[in-house]
């Protein structure tokens, strides 16, 4: 079985049919950027649990637990891929364990080697999360 391919195939299914796509109404962190040489833009929403008491309700977050992320944006397949398995990824994941989610760890979650002039495109969806992530350390 080559997994080349089934991981190409995964990112092509992440590119026509993104994850988490769309802006959130209620959010706690926004951020965006754009690659220049490219014109990829990312734009990433993300909505964090409030209420430790409530963990044991479902659909509830503890607080500082990301509860909802949402995102949008333009760009080529492996951009716009990696923003959607990003996104599925930090789900119920804290600021913490996202802050320690390194560039190697986001070209890993794609699964494919890209060439140095792409990587900025798999790591712009990175950038940004974490452009979101640190506008909240304050409000921690």
């Amino acid at each position: 079985m080559d997994t080349g391919n089934l991981y190409r195939e995964e990112i092509l299914d992440h590119y026509s049919l993104p994850h988490n796509f769309g802006s959130l109404k209620n959010f706690d962190a926004y951020a965006r950027q754009t690659n220049p040489l490219c014109g990829d833009d990312i734009s990433i929403w993300i909505k964090f649990g409030q209420d430790v008491k409530s963990a044991g309700v479902i659909g509830k977050h503890p607080k500082g637990v990301i509860e909802n992320i949402g995102f949008q944006g333009k760009g080529c397949a492996i951009c716009m891929a990696g923003a959607s398995m990003l996104t599925d990824y930090a789900k119920g994941k804290t600021k913490k364990e996202l802050t320690k989610f390194s560039e190697d760890d986001m070209l890993s979650l794609l699964g494919i080697e890209v060439s140095e002039t792409r990587k900025k495109c798999v790591l712009l969806s990175l950038a940004v999360l974490k452009d979101c992530l640190y506008a909240t350390e304050s409000k921690s």
